[in-house]
């Protein structure tokens, strides 16, 4: 599973069990549950920076079966020396940016550029309007903003519109009245004072601010939305349970509210990211709950707010910490092949851990060899048959496809040693006169006259395989490529039959050591590897 998916999994496992914790708080206070769905998206946001930090609790997901990369071989590099040659796919073939990261990343633009744009929008109304001077709003507000403890300032706005009544900012808040408030009775002056105070008492408009843009951020999950949308709700709502704690009465706010809702029909901006009294928004079942009696319509308390974020705190907790990894194949397998890419049966394997234990096999009729029972970690291959080189490979199990490995085996070397004997003579004495001394290791290297570059194999890139292959190249005295071989066998053959076919239509200058032409042999290594 990639960083991105479990990040989206994780957020969405928070947003769910908010979801299901105020679903099974139905019956208790609008503040409550919008004291829950916010924690719920805090929590959202903090689980993908916690998985960097908390200890990781591993679960096995059930791995596919290590898949043999098409039936095309494998070789493996030598020891190397001189040229190093990177092969990559073609760029026509390759995505500086995949699909699905530009679709998220024009989501989020334009979902992040319409908050950004009823930013803008507020800041340039703030900047027309003027202070709303009049005493008996400056008296009601001072009054009841000691009534609910609020310490920050609050200015009042006269919005430069027929119609606008809404909250917004932080410091200071701001609270837009339309001009006509000024001829508003005393009763609907309180009361509206009493909504928008609750709201900036509550800091309702940062956190739907950052509701709205953790939504921009995950536009495609229908979950964040969700949350934003029943946030707004219960904002509202228990911005009326604290209007009517105030003791005014449920029938005459109800009466007030509609009347609002009445003028709110008048043209207006376009949509702003603020709170408004009487946006339409369910705004009859908003009514209803006014006039519901039996609704309980208790402020946040200390004590549930504490046992709302430990809850969901513990299921960030066992969010951030879980790892979904695949487990391990049900063995360590693989393929022998010689040089040609023909399979080797009869080849003796044998791997070792780092505890230095040992299990054997054999290959089959298809050259296949398999260890079952064997888990992540370092290991150490060999493989050996007469007329052929040891192989000996060290190597990390990690993904699943680890555990599918191609072996090649190199060619082995001849050897003679002969002893030629003869009868001890008196050497004679030297001459006189002084011998010449030949001077040598005056060397010039060759110069490459015809680069021809490998091509990537399309098997071995369709089936998504890298590799690095090692060769030896003798080069004549007459500056051509005689022979190449390939050195090693971790590689598969695709990649040596495409390195050593270029290597051989290299051209060089002749070596010439002392002024002769000369053979020489040159190491070569070609990597092939893919960018995502």
């Amino acid at each position: 599973m990639s960083e991105a998916i479990a990040a989206i999994a994780r957020s969405s496992l928070l947003l769910g069990a908010a979801l299901g914790l105020r679903g099974l708080l139905v019956r208790r206070s609008a503040a409550v549950r919008h004291a829950v769905l916010a924690s719920g998206i805090a929590c959202a946001t903090l689980v993908v920076p916690a998985s960097f930090v908390l200890p990781a609790w591993s679960v096995s997901l059930p791995a596919p079966s290590a898949s043999r990369a098409g039936e095309a071989l494998s070789h493996d590099g030598l020891p190397g020396g001189a040229p190093v040659i990177s092969m990559r796919a073609p760029a026509e073939e390759r995505q500086r940016l995949p699909w699905p990261q530009m679709v998220w990343l024009a989501g989020v633009v334009v979902a992040g550029g319409s908050v950004a744009a009823g930013l803008l929008r507020l800041t340039r109304i703030a900047a027309r309007a003027r202070p709303f001077d009049d005493d008996a709003w400056a008296r009601e507000t001072a009054a009841i903003a000691a009534m609910c403890g609020l310490r920050r300032r609050v200015v009042l706005l006269e919005a430069p519109a027929p119609f606008v009544l809404a909250t917004w900012g932080w410091h200071p808040a701001r609270i837009l009245l339309p001009r006509e408030a000024r001829l508003w009775e005393i009763d609907r002056i309180r009361l509206v004072l009493a909504h928008e105070l609750a709201h900036v008492a509550r800091a309702d408009w940062p956190i739907q601010i950052c509701a709205q843009l953790f939504a921009a951020v995950l536009w495609f999950n229908p979950l964040a939305w969700i949350v934003c949308r029943l946030m707004r709700r219960d904002s509202e709502s228990a911005c009326d349970d604290a209007v009517l704690a105030c003791g005014i009465g449920a029938a005459d706010y109800a009466a007030h509210v509609v009347a609002l809702a009445r003028e709110w029909r008048r043209p207006r901006w376009p949509p702003v990211p603020a709170l408004f009294i009487a946006h339409p928004s369910a705004f009859e079942r908003r009514v209803a709950a006014m006039l519901n009696s039996g609704i309980d319509r208790r402020p946040l308390s200390g004590r549930t707010a504490a046992t709302v974020a430990a809850a969901l705190f513990a299921v960030t907790i066992g969010a951030a910490s879980i790892r979904a990894a695949q487990a391990p194949p049900a063995a360590l397998s693989g393929t022998v092949y010689d040089p040609t890419g023909a399979v080797m049966p009869g080849v003796a394997i044998t791997l070792e851990d780092p505890q230095q234990h040992t299990v054997q096999a054999t290959t089959d009729a298809a050259g296949r060899f398999s260890f079952p029972g064997i888990g992540s970690g370092q290991y150490v291959l060999s493989a050996e048959i007469p007329g052929f080189r040891k192989l000996h490979d060290e190597f990390a199990l990690k993904t699943a496809a680890d555990w599918d490995r191609a072996l090649t085996m190199p060619l082995g070397t001849l050897q003679e040693s002969i002893n030629v004997r003869a009868a001890r003579t008196t050497p004679e004495p030297a001459p006189t006169r002084p011998m010449p001394i030949r001077v040598g290791g005056n060397i010039r290297a060759p110069r490459k006259t015809l680069d021809v570059k490998p091509m990537y194999p399309a098997s071995m890139r369709t089936a998504g395989r890298e590799g690095q292959v090692r060769l030896d190249a003798t080069i004549g005295p007459d500056g051509s490529v005689t022979s190449v071989r390939v050195v090693g066998g971790q590689v598969h053959p695709d990649f040596a039959i495409a390195a050593a076919d270029a290597v051989r239509q290299w051209q060089f200058t002749p070596t010439l050591l002392n002024g002769r032409p000369v053979e020489v042999v040159m190491t070569v290594t070609v990597t092939f590897s893919l960018s995502d």
